[in-house]
């Protein structure tokens, strides 16, 4: 049997479960950045939603959905969201809005700080500018709301169990508790290192264990977040390196992962053994959360 290796690759995405920014948990200005960025020149397509085509409020709907707020569709809808902010008081992953056709709000992007904010544009696309921009942007800018609180630091609380189904989604602490049985390991020491993980909890024994073979690791914080999911990107790099997975061959390409995404080789690596043929839409949905029944496919398809 081939051993199976989870690498340390722990971001924490905290999930809201409303646009009330008094409700929201907190996810880091980075992972805003990282998740918005990546989508940058997706082309526009008015009415569109999804990485063939977007415009303004999909691209947003679209980034906020990855942390778990639902969006209305419109800008002029959106603009009813949230909390009114100033704009010396802007924080990356507020909503920026412009009047860019003369009757209200018609535009709406995500301000990522700098001055910067990120929009899909009729021009070129999902792409970053100026919010001052004397040119065009600065004399459109009608207002921002705040829908979630993003901070500096990576967020220390665990997302809550009731703002995702784990009966359907993959936690950290379940993967463990797989991985441990499938290498046959011994789990009977429950003196976990993480402070998260006490030994009375049931994934006290494997998560201590894989943390004695190097295969898990700490957050910054030195917490295991074992209620936290795990996203098909996270997983595809994990999977790669756990079996030293190799280009085999032609891959698949995914509509929605860019050559320039940090995951693109191991989402390619992962299509070419075979393991993975995406979602069956042309995409692969890289900050999607792992559903259990298809990492259990991913690992019986490693094993065979």
């Amino acid at each position: 049997m081939k051993k199976r290796w989870l690498l340390p690759i722990f971001a924490s995405f905290m999930i809201f479960s409303s646009v009330n920014v008094n409700d929201a948990e907190a996810a880091t200005y980075s992972e805003l950045k990282t998740t918005a960025t990546q989508y940058i020149g997706t082309p526009y397509k008015y009415g569109g939603t999804t990485v063939n085509g977007i415009d303004c409020s999909g691209f947003t709907s679209l980034v906020f959905s990855k942390f778990g707020i639902s969006l209305p569709r419109t800008s002029k809808e959106q603009y009813q969201q949230g909390t009114s902010v100033s704009k010396n008081n802007l924080i990356p992953g507020d909503l920026v809005f412009f009047n860019t056709s003369g009757s209200g709000i018609s535009h709406v992007g995500i301000y990522i700080g700098g001055g910067d904010f990120i929009s899909a544009t009729t021009s070129s696309g999902v792409a970053i500018d100026s919010i001052s921009d004397p040119y065009y942007w600065g004399s459109r800018y009608v207002g921002a709301k705040r829908i979630g609180n993003f901070t500096k630091t990576q967020i220390v609380a665990e997302v809550k169990n009731a703002s995702i189904d784990f009966s359907i989604y993959a936690s950290r602490g379940e993967v463990a508790l797989q991985l441990a049985e499938a290498l046959g390991i011994d789990t009977t020491d429950t003196n976990s290192p993480f402070p998260d993980v006490k030994p009375t909890s049931k994934y006290a024994g494997a998560v201590t264990a894989l943390n004695k073979l190097g295969i898990f690791t700490g957050d910054e914080n030195g917490k295991f977040n074992p209620s936290s999911p795990i996203t098909r990107g996270q997983v595809a790099k994990v999977l790669v390196e756990a079996f030293d997975l190799k280009l085999q061959g032609e891959a698949e390409n995914f509509t929605d992962v860019k050559a320039s995404h940090w995951a693109y080789e191991y989402v390619q690596i992962l299509s070419s053994n075979e393991i993975t043929n995406g979602k069956g839409d042309e995409t692969f949905g890289l900050n999607d959360h792992v559903m259990i029944k298809h990492m259990d496919v991913f690992i019986d398809r490693l094993t065979q």
